[in-house]
């Protein structure tokens, strides 16, 4: 065993100051499942209870207790942002949607101004819903667009068209502070042409955000057993670099790997994920991130709705794993999430947010910067241009 191994044995986590706290709530329930989708997502059945396929008050209930288990871990912290993921959280009702906000805030010190994000699909979108949502308290929507071309939605077997998405958008614009569309690049038999003009479709509407995803084959999915036609590595590496000129002339920066907002405009949310804040993670499936003085916490939450519901009702938790992250560990997770960021973080943030010394990586920095993967400035924890090319191999040498 190295002398670096030994030390990170020993090391007892130390911090100075917790991190900023958000929540997110998990939906898991989406009308369709998409070939390319390995999030915990769960077709629901039409016809079920009230005809919309699930069942609305108890899962509501379900995630209101689950927040009251996670109470006494976050006694007089604040919390800063929520983010409703899924799943497609824009099929609750919008009664549902404000019993839930509405418990929240009688539960948790919520910022005032705090970011709070639905996820939405365009096929589950309706203005006279969409205006009740706002009214709940939603000031942020993240709309599923992935294509304006019917033809490539088809393949990836999305229930909405390319009219339908620029009619959610148009919705989501007129209600709510902040709206971003997430789009995804290397779509089978998508030309660089075919790229450039859902870019461009994407930036007529000026939402403040935007997200580009790689289309990738996740395992366990229909597109990992029946693979489509992908673009080669050479058109996908062309079609990105066409996409970030596009943006760049736009006036939306490149804060994170996925991730372009213009100025101010960044997702609160996601920028704490990154940073190595701290979340408190309800519903079925969701992952959670708690530190305490001398340690932090990962937890995981039973996966299925049913056997979530049933977990809450019959033992008052649905959890499933509950640790505290080795020492060993916490290099690793720290550095995967900060060199997402474009900008990095400041050298101080990996001690205040991982209560361990920044010498137990100085032979990965060294390293990194001798590959030329990262920036040479030593105030800040930082990808280089290339590190950011190959984020992958940059990140794994952080790995205990």
């Amino acid at each position: 065993m190295t002398n670096l191994q030994e030390l990170l044995q020993t090391q007892a986590v130390s911090l100075t100051a917790l991190p900023p706290l958000a929540l997110y709530i998990h939906f898991p329930w989406c009308e369709k499942k998409c070939p390319y989708c390995d999030f915990n997502s769960h077709q629901i059945k039409k016809g079920g209870i009230n005809q919309s396929g699930f069942d609305e008050t108890r899962y509501i209930q379900a995630l209101i207790k689950d927040l009251e288990t996670e109470l006494p871990n976050t006694w007089g912290r604040q919390v800063h942002s929520i983010f409703i993921g899924g799943g497609t959280p824009s099929l609750l009702s919008p009664a549902g949607m404000d019993e839930l906000l509405c418990a929240i805030r009688a539960r948790v010190n919520l910022e005032p101004d705090a970011e709070i994000t639905m996820e939405a699909n365009p096929g589950s979108i309706e203005a006279e819903k969409f205006a009740a949502f706002a009214k709940c308290g939603i000031n942020r929507v993240s709309i599923g667009v992935q294509s304006f071309d019917d033809e490539k939605l088809q393949t990836l077997g999305r229930i909405h068209n390319g009219a339908e998405a620029k009619q959610a958008i148009a919705i989501a614009l007129k209600h709510f502070k902040s709206v971003n569309l997430d789009l995804m690049y290397g779509l089978p038999n998508q030309s660089l042409e075919d790229a450039k003009v859902d870019v461009q479709t994407a930036l007529s509407f000026g939402t403040p955000h935007l997200s580009f995803y790689n289309l990738t084959l996740e395992p366990n999915t229909y597109f990992a057993n029946y693979p489509p036609k992908l673009p080669s590595d050479d058109e996908v590496d062309a079609i990105f670099e066409q996409n970030l000129n596009l943006l760049s002339e736009a006036g939306y920066e490149r804060y994170e790997v996925s991730a372009y907002a213009k100025k101010n405009q960044e997702c609160k949310h996601n920028l704490n994920y990154w940073r190595f804040g701290d979340y408190i993670g309800i519903g079925a499936g969701a992952h959670g991130k708690i530190s305490f003085p001398d340690r932090i916490t990962r937890q995981i939450r039973e996966r299925h709705p049913e056997t979530y519901m049933s977990a809450m009702e019959s033992k008052g938790n649905a959890l499933i794993e509950s640790k505290v992250i080795e020492s060993k560990d916490l290099p690793f997770e720290f550095m995967l999430n900060a060199l997402r960021l474009t900008s990095g973080v400041e050298t101080y943030t990996f001690s205040e947010r991982t209560g361990l010394p920044l010498s137990v990586i100085s032979k990965a920095l060294a390293e990194a910067s001798k590959k030329g993967l990262l920036d040479e400035n030593p105030n800040t924890l930082k990808a280089s241009t290339l590190g950011l090319r190959y984020l992958n191999n940059l990140q794994e040498l952080f790995l205990n």
